[in-house]
C-alpha cells in the first residue's frame, strides 16, 4: 500500500510503500477491542466507594421490641433495607488495570494502523522543520493538509518542545512520539498526521 508525502505547504512531493508485514495482514478486530477495553480500565481511578453496614453511622439501638408492635422485626436502622442504610455490594476503591501481552499490544497497534490507512485518514509529512513555537504555524500546516477541522493525532519520532509548544493550544490536536503510539491513541482522531521518520521508526 503506498501512502502520498507531503510537504507543509500540502504539496505532494513523494509517496512511502508501507510495509507489507506490519499493515498488510489482517484487520483484528476482536484483538482491537480487548485492547482498548484495556486501555479504557487502565484510565479509571478506581476511588468509588460506598458505606456498608458497619460503616454506615447510627443504628446501634433496636429501634422497637421484637414482638407485639405489628410491625416487622428490625435490628438496626442502618440495615440495606431501611433508608440512610447500608448498601450492599456497593464499590470500594480498587485497581481496575491489567495489561495483554506485549505481541498483542503490537498486533492491535498495527492493526489500527491499517484500519486508518485502508480508509485514507493516514497523513505522512515530510518534514516538520519548526523554528519558533508559534500556533499559528502549526495551524498554517494543518490547513494546507485540509485537516484543521478535523480531530488529529500528529507524531513525531522524539520529542520536540518547539512542536508540542506549537501544538498545545489547538484543542483538535495531540502530539506523541512514535514510541508512545498505541491502538488506543490511534483510533481515537480522525486523521493520524505523522512525519516521514516517524512513520519509519514504528516497530
Amino acid at each position: 500500500m503506498d501512502i502520498l508525502v507531503y510537504n507543509k505547504q500540502g504539496e505532494k512531493v513523494d509517496s512511502v510503500q508501507l510495509d507489507e508485514k506490519k499493515f498488510g495482514g489482517p484487520i483484528r478486530t476482536k484483538l482491537l477491542r480487548d485492547a482498548v477495553l484495556m486501555y479504557e480500565a487502565n484510565k479509571r481511578q478506581g476511588t468509588a466507594s460506598t458505606k456498608r453496614r458497619s460503616e454506615v453511622a447510627g443504628g446501634g439501638k433496636k429501634p422497637w421490641v421484637q414482638k407485639h408492635t405489628g410491625r416487622a422485626r428490625a435490628g438496626s436502622t442502618r440495615s440495606p433495607l431501611w433508608k440512610g442504610g447500608g448498601i450492599v455490594f456497593g464499590p470500594k476503591p480498587r485497581d481496575y488495570s491489567y495489561t495483554i501481552p506485549k505481541k498483542a499490544k503490537k498486533l492491535a497497534l498495527f492493526s489500527a494502523l491499517a484500519a486508518k490507512a485502508r480508509d485514507n485518514e493516514i497523513v505522512v509529512l515530510d518534514n516538520l522543520d519548526i523554528s519558533t513555537a508559534k500556533t499559528k504555524e502549526m495551524v498554517g500546516i494543518l490547513r494546507a493538509l485540509g485537516i484543521e477541522r478535523d480531530s488529529c493525532l500528529l507524531v513525531i519520532e522524539k520529542p520536540n518542545e518547539v512542536v508540542w509548544r506549537s501544538a498545545r493550544n489547538i484543542p483538535s490536536l495531540n502530539v506523541m512520539t512514535s514510541a508512545e503510539l498505541n491502538a488506543y491513541d490511534v483510533l481515537k482522531p480522525k486523521k493520524i498526521l505523522l512525519t516521514r521518520e516517524a512513520l519509519s521508526s514504528i516497530g
